[in-house]
């Protein structure tokens, strides 16, 4: 009897253990589920807020322009900007390079409460010397925060002097100023009438030289002052001006491009072949020869 109703009681254990097993599937089948429905839950704000790079504002991180695309020697450049955060104790880092990518100018700008910065600057000297593209990046802490623009720059005419420089061949000097560019040597030249300048460009520029009339000048026949023909590399350059004009020295302005080597200014009158010195030799050789004659009996022509 005791056998047949342990019989039982293990035939009730097994179904109820069958019974059981839908329900524990189910229970697991809604964990699933509830974990599955958390992880595809948009992240907190918190989180998109520290995701570098993607702002959940959609705001981007600085700004930089300038407010014109293009500027002449001399003229000011606007740059200006937005920052989507503010830092306080955090100046903005700017930087413009040439088109080379030499550094013309490194500042720290302060950005305001209203997260707007802005600054000025002059573009001249000889850091702005070249022609082209120039860069302006700006930084506001983290290199996160960094943006660039460009603008288009004409360059700036770097001048050099005034200086005096000999003429080769003479006792003469003469001076001059010059704008993207450096004088290597003048020289005179009788033959052509002409002085002859050798230079060495950075760009376009401006050679504005005072020379003596002792040493070069334009004369027409009446005696009035004539013009100088000025040739830039053998081209005639009708650019050129005179500026100036006294009784002792005349002055002339001379454009040239960039890469021009020499310039020669040929006026009418130039140092002759005999200069002061030698015309002052010839003078006193004459005289000793003619002394000389008047001792010695010696005669320069054949008696007849």
């Amino acid at each position: 009897m005791e056998n047949k109703i342990r019989g039982l009681l293990l035939i009730a254990i097994m179904f109820g253990s069958v019974a059981a097993i839908p329900a524990f599937a189910d229970a697991n089948s809604v964990m699933n589920t509830t974990n599955t429905t958390q992880s595809s839950l948009p992240l907190p704000a918190y989180m998109l807020n520290n995701t570098i790079g993607t702002p959940s504002s959609g705001a981007v991180a600085v700004t930089v322009a300038t407010d014109k695309p293009s500027y002449n020697d001399g003229d000011k450049v606007m740059i200006s900007g937005t920052t989507r955060d503010y830092m306080s104790d955090t100046p903005l880092t700017l930087i413009v390079r040439n088109p080379v990518g030499n550094v013309v100018k490194v500042d720290q700008v302060q950005v305001g409460t209203d997260k707007t910065y802005s600054t000025t600057l002059t573009a001249t000297g000889a850091l702005w010397s070249a022609a082209g593209t120039y860069t302006v990046s700006v930084q506001y802490g983290s290199p996160d925060r960094s943006a660039k623009t460009t603008f288009t720059f004409t360059g700036s005419a770097v001048s050099s002097g005034p200086s005096t420089i000999p003429v080769d061949g003479t006792n003469s000097s003469v001076t001059y100023t010059i704008t993207n560019g450096k004088v290597i040597d003048i020289k005179a030249n009788p033959q052509s009438k002409s002085l002859i300048v050798t230079i060495q460009t950075t760009g376009d520029g401006l050679l504005t030289i005072t020379m003596p009339r002792s040493l070069i000048d334009a004369k027409k026949s009446d005696g009035t002052d004539d013009q100088f023909i000025v040739l830039n590399d053998g081209q005639q350059n009708s650019q050129a001006n005179e500026t100036m004009n006294t009784s002792t020295d005349r002055t002339l302005a001379i454009p040239f491009k960039n890469g021009t080597q020499q310039i020669e200014i040929v006026g009418t009158f130039v140092i002759p072949e005999f200069g002061p010195i030698a015309a002052l030799v010839l003078t006193v050789a004459i005289v000793s020869i003619i002394a000389i004659s008047r001792k010695t009996g010696l005669r320069l022509l054949p008696r007849y």
